[in-house]
Formats: C-alpha cells, structure tokens, sequence
C-alpha cells in the first residue's frame, strides 16, 4: 500500500500499516471495479476501504471454498469468535476501522449470518426470501461504507439509499454470476419469478450446458434487470447526501456497475454461458470523469482546510474520520496518483 495513503490516514503502527497493506492487495486482486472505484477517494479514506473488503473477501472465500460444508461452517464460526481479536492481518485493519469511523459491530454479525446461509440454502422461493439475504450480503456493505464516506445530512438519512444501492450491487452481481451460481448448485433468482415466466432450475442448466437461446429465460431476466434498474434509481438521490469528495468514487462504482446492466441487455439475455463484463477501454472512460471531479473536489477540500480554524495536532494530522458534522477532514490529501 502507498505510504501516503497510510501516513494521510494518521497509521503509525508497523504492524497496522502491514495489515492494511495486505487487506489492498486483496482488495487489488480480487475487486476490479470496487478497487478501481475506491481510487476515487481520498488517499486517507482508501485503507479503511481496502479493510472493509479484505474481511468480506475472507468470508466469501470460505463459503466459495471446496471445504466440506461442517469445515466451512466451524470456519464461519470461528471468523465469527474472532473478528474483533486481531489475530490475523486483514481482522486487526478491519477492527482498526471499525473504532476510528464508530461503525456499528452488528453490521458484520448480520453479514455473516448470510455468509453462513449461502452453505445451506441453495434457492429462494421469492423475492422477499431473497431479501433476508441479500440485506446480510449487500446492504450492510453499503451501511458500513457511509460512515467512512461522510454524508452531509444526517447519516439515518441517507442510510436507506447507502442499503439500496448495496442491493443494487448484489443483484446485478446475481445476473452477472447466473451460470458460475448454477455450477456451484445455487439459484439466487427468485422460483416463483422465474415460474411466472416459465422458467425453473432445468431450464437454467439447459441454457447454461447448451448455450442455445432460450425465450422464456431471455424474459425472465429481462423482468430482474428492469427491477434492478428501478433500485438503482432509487438508491441514486442519496449520492447528493454523500459529503462531496466522496460522491465520485459511489457515482462511478454505480455507473460501473449499471454498465454490466448494459452489457446484459446488449447480448440479449444470453448470459448463462458467458459472464456479462464491461470493457476495460468503457471502464476507463467511466472512471476517468470521476477521477477529474474526485481531485476538484479534493481541492476544494483541501483550500477549505487552509482557511478554516487550526486544529489540534492531532486532530490536524488524522481528522475526525466518521464525523459528518466536520466541515473538512483534515487528513484529507490532493492526490490520485497512489
């Protein structure tokens, strides 16, 4: 990890600074849009990012692992026991986190409670099962990520459209990952849906074994990526809550993520052999107007630090992360290049 991103974010202890560094190098591996996103804010908020993905990372990695299901199960459990011990790496940069920007401890208590029922639940019969777990496995990403973001409202205000737009997330990932869900025996697109259109789990992995169009899949996913295009829409006003040099970094993730929407509907529904992505060369084109907008709104960040009221410090060097009264977060740092 850069060490400007460390030194912006005020973390002085070598053993810290090594955990975060290994919590984005996960994150670098693994969360192509998400790192790419988290690049578009400000160097001292990106380790807490990174932190917050290393840890769901190692969740999912257990669940996604080939460990009999009693082993992943202990091994949930015991992530679980451990989470706030700090005796791995990516955990003591989580809990470090977690106590600078005050996020509530049950947000990741609820996550694992899905993590743990994608062991045993295979299918949901309606969208209102789905719910439950999508909330766990998404929504509470997006409340965890607010206090680091910053709002200029009051945070309960805009904690419906953070949760939103987590669910918008995980149901496109849903559409994104269909045939990859199949092979590992999960359906996450709700049956009584799918039976509205004529569709059950034989005729997914018909699709997905053959590769041959299929109509009555082709409108049933239709249906979920207008539903998900609607959330989306619902989630977007609470971009305008986010404190400005954050709004770039959720705009571009969110516009990232409507482009494999796109992709979706350009290949016409058939995706069931193919993982709809967005090309590296419209992903730059995304990235690159919130890149400019992020470091404008860096430096208006910055010039209000220099003619506001001297801080302490302390105060001076780490700021106040979580604090959504704070005119400027004095750690804040003009810079994209890290």
């Amino acid at each position: 990890m850069s060490t400007r991103e460390l030194d912006a974010a005020g973390i002085t202890d070598p053993d810290l600074r090594a955990a975060y560094a290994e919590s984005k190098a996960i994150n670098a591996s693994h969360g192509r849009t998400y790192f790419l996103a988290t690049r578009l804010l400000p160097i001292a908020d990106r380790p807490a990012v990174h932190a917050l993905y290393g840890f769901a990372r190692i969740a999912d990695d257990i669940v996604d692992g080939t460990l009999p299901k009693a082993q992943q199960t202990m091994e949930l459990l015991a992530l679980e026991r451990t989470m706030w011990d700090g005796g791995r790496p990516v955990l003591r940069a989580l809990a470090d986190t977690v106590r600078r920007y005050r996020i509530d401890r049950r947000l990741f208590t609820d996550f694992l409670a899905s993590m743990r029922m994608d062991l045993h639940v295979k299918e949901y019969a309606t969208y209102a099962d789905l719910a439950e777990y999508v909330y766990g496995s998404a929504s509470v990403i997006g409340l965890q990520m607010l206090p680091v973001l910053g709002t200029v409202s009051p945070r309960e205000e805009a904690e419906p459209y953070a949760a939103a737009l987590g669910e918008a997330f995980q149901l496109t990932n849903f559409l994104r990952d269909v045939g990859e869900d199949l092979d590992r025996g999960r359906v996450y697109l709700p049956s009584d849906e799918l039976a509205a259109f004529g569709v059950d789990r034989d005729r997914l992995r018909w699709a997905r074994r053959t590769g041959q169009h299929d109509p009555y899949v082709r409108r049933a996913l239709a249906h979920m990526v207008a539903r998900t295009e609607a959330i989306y829409r619902r989630a977007e006003p609470g971009i305008a809550m986010l404190r400005p040099w954050s709004r770039p970094c959720v705009s571009t993730a969110a516009k990232l993520y409507r482009g494999i929407l796109d992709e979706i509907v350009a290949a016409d529904y058939a995706i069931l052999n193919r993982r709809a992505v967005v090309p590296t060369g419209q992903r730059l084109r995304v990235a690159l107007p919130g890149a400019a907008a992020s470091l404008g709104q860096n430096a208006r960040a910055w010039a209000l630090r220099l003619t506001s009221r001297p801080r302490s410090p302390r105060s001076a060097s780490i700021g106040v992360p979580g604090s959504d009264s704070s005119a400027v977060n004095s750690h804040r740092r003009i810079s994209l290049g890290e």
